[in-house]
């Protein structure tokens, strides 16, 4: 009997979720046609997301949604426009959204901006601009970011070699927890020390 009255409870609640979102959904879309920003978001929010993202014709719609909240001013939608394009390869799209979302200090699209002009998808390789986007995203604490301007420094991509700058984006990836820049800057370091590391330190000490 009580499993009987918990069975029913529950399907109860999951019978008033359902009406519940599809009557959220449905305010939402109406909310939008009247040109509510935070409405178009809402809307088309489920429909990139999750399972929903994986079934072509509803991730289009929902990118309709939010391409029309982003044109309202919704910064998260046009954050979310530039993420979709960028992970979809569709690079010269996504490159306007990107740059917006850059520019109010979003990690991701700094990042994004970086590998675009380092790797040329869709535009001329720009190692220049690679290392400005790149360095953004450093102050904005991608460790990955601070990484790619110590390589970026480290060959001279675009830019004079410089092995200060080199092992202080090291350092600063390292603080932010990328291992590799831990062991790369404690190796220059080491180095700057007159200490010995490596595979050679290794074998003179089990000589002494």
């Amino acid at each position: 009997m009580l499993k009987k009255t918990l069975s029913i409870i529950f399907m109860g609640f999951i019978s008033l979720h359902t009406v519940t979102f599809a009557e959220n959904t449905n305010n939402y879309q109406v909310a939008c046609q009247e040109n509510n920003a935070t409405a178009c978001y809402m809307h088309a929010l489920p429909m990139i997301t999750g399972d929903n993202a994986k079934v072509q014709d509803i991730k289009e719609e929902g990118m309709s949604f939010m391409r029309k909240a982003c044109l309202l001013d919704e910064n998260r939608a046009c954050d979310l426009m530039g993420d979709n394009y960028y992970k979809d390869a569709n690079y010269g799209t996504a490159m306007p959204y990107l740059e917006k979302s850059c520019a109010r200090g979003v990690q991701f699209a700094c990042v994004a901006m970086g590998t675009i002009y380092r790797d040329g998808h869709d535009v001329r390789p720009d190692d220049v601009k690679s290392r400005e986007y790149y360095e953004k995203a450093c102050d904005l604490k991608s460790g990955d970011a601070c990484y790619s301007v110590a390589i970026i420094y480290r060959g001279g991509f675009g830019v004079a070699k410089n092995r200060a700058q080199e092992k202080a984006f090291y350092k600063k990836s390292c603080d932010v927890g990328v291992k590799a820049g831990c062991s790369r800057f404690t190796e220059l370091d080491n180095e700057d020390k007159g200490i010995e590391t490596g595979i050679f330190a290794t074998i003179k000490s089990w000589f002494k």
